[in-house]
């Protein structure tokens, strides 16, 4: 069997967008994620879907909401990203502005695009739950991408 190390190491070479995920909890508050694991599976239905790890703090009270915002990020939102995968869970939406999506959902000011979603399906893969969400409402605007590769962010231009 391959080792989680080498793993890790091939899939970095691998260029991927790079996302926040987030919804709210019961009482409200506001909860988030950095990912990078996230795909379009389906036009119609307009399905995503995005992978969470199961120790993740956004984990349980995403699947439990039953509804997540998608947050595309910008080449300039570097540090938004690195936020949502290192502070501590309530230091991440601390002086960000967001706004809520149709069904409630975080959804990051600035972003170059997103989409809000009603959990459809959850599905077990290892230590990772992978999430299908139908497209309830999207947008996007202009902008270039903030990439994920070899263990690096960076922007990409258009």
């Amino acid at each position: 069997m391959v080792s989680e190390e080498k793993f890790r190491w091939v899939m970095g070479h691998f260029a991927t967008g790079v996302t926040v995920v987030a919804s709210r909890t019961p009482g409200g508050e506001a909860v988030g994620l950095t990912v990078n694991a996230f795909t379009s599976v389906s036009l119609d239905p307009p399905l995503v879907l995005v992978c969470l790890h199961k120790d993740a703090e956004g984990h349980d009270p995403i699947l439990q909401a039953g509804h997540f915002g998608v947050s595309f990020l910008t080449g300039g939102q570097g540090n938004m990203a690195l936020t949502f995968s290192q502070a501590d869970p309530e230091d991440r939406f601390k002086d960000l502005s967001v706004k809520d999506g149709p069904l409630g959902s975080p959804l990051v000011d600035g972003a170059l695009a997103w989409v809000d979603c009603k959990v459809m399906d959850v599905f077990p893969g290892g230590d990772h739950s992978i999430v299908v969400g139908q497209v309830e409402a999207c947008d996007a605007g202009d902008g270039d991408p903030l990439m994920f590769f070899r263990g690096n962010l960076s922007g990409m231009g258009s």
